[in-house]
């Protein structure tokens, strides 16, 4: 897998646990009993702690890109060769 290839499957891997991550841990205002008063959604969320998601994503993924890349190194499963263009 080269460097262009690699950095794209780990970037699509990072999006699709980002989309899982998200979720977890977030309370919205009208969970929280906070009145928001005129114009505020009261389904957006209270804290979203966005850093540390960004974070255990980044986390999560490499240890997925990790084992995928182990797979791929070992042969384990084998990706067919894609066709050159002159």
């Amino acid at each position: 897998m080269g460097p262009f290839t690699s950095i794209a499957v780990f970037l699509t891997i990072w999006w699709t646990v980002l989309f899982a991550v998200l979720p977890f841990g977030v309370q919205s205002h009208a969970e929280a009993g906070i009145d928001k008063g005129d114009g505020g959604d009261p389904g957006a969320p209270v804290d979203p702690k966005l850093k540390q998601k960004f974070l255990v994503t980044t986390g999560i993924t490499a240890v997925i890109f990790a084992v995928l890349w182990v797979v791929l190194w070992l042969g384990l499963i084998k990706l067919p060769p894609l066709p050159r263009t002159h």
